[in-house]
């Protein structure tokens, strides 16, 4: 199966330090390797209502936002979820996104977790803070939820800024969005464990 790479994009500013990061890494890909870029602002869900006990799940429409973000989640071998560090975690745009898998995981037809298993999950994120703890629960965040669906996780690219652009001055993440994805990713797993 050739790869297909999905980058959900989760910041509220366009063109934003994690964005910005995520493409650089993304330009080292090989050209046969297929790239979607889906900006959650372009496809605003609706606030999460948990319906497990209430009712019946019924797949999205595709053309509405949860239907366009199911779909191209499930096309995705690879999904990389590009969210700056809000608050020592996702953004809250790329939170309702993962809240959604929730609903997803219930929908009958759909397979999500079984159709989730053995793809990769990756991470690029920004921060305004020098010390790389602060970003832990991010990363917690994003290997917990590979690891519930038997995924594979290939870590979080992590960059330095806080004013528009300011992510081309952190060289380091710059070097090491060079070889990102050319990592084979292992299973996640509980707790995390950087490999």
């Amino acid at each position: 199966m050739s790869r297909r790479f999905l980058f959900v994009l989760g910041s509220a500013r366009l063109d934003g330090n994690t964005e910005l990061l995520a493409r650089a890494a993304a330009e080292q890909l090989p050209g046969d390797v297929e790239q979607r870029w889906i900006r959650l602002t372009d496809h605003p869900l609706p606030d999460f209502t948990d319906l497990r006990h209430d009712t019946d799940h019924v797949r999205p429409a595709p053309d509405t936002p949860a239907g366009v973000l199911l779909d191209a989640t499930l096309a995705a071998t690879d999904l990389v979820i590009a969210s700056p560090l809000y608050w020592y975690s996702v953004s809250g745009h790329t939170k309702r996104y993962l809240d959604y898998w929730s609903a997803w995981l219930r929908t009958p037809g759909v397979g999500f977790k079984e159709a989730m298993a053995g793809r990769t999950l990756w991470g690029v994120s920004v921060r305004a803070a020098q010390e790389p703890s602060v970003s832990d629960p991010l990363v917690g965040t994003l290997n917990n939820s590979a690891a519930y669906l038997e995924m594979r996780f290939g870590g979080v690219l992590l960059g330095n800024g806080s004013a528009p652009g300011d992510v081309a001055k952190d060289t380091d993440a710059l070097t090491r969005a060079k070889t990102f994805f050319a990592r084979q990713a292992p299973l996640a797993r509980f707790p995390y464990q950087e490999a």
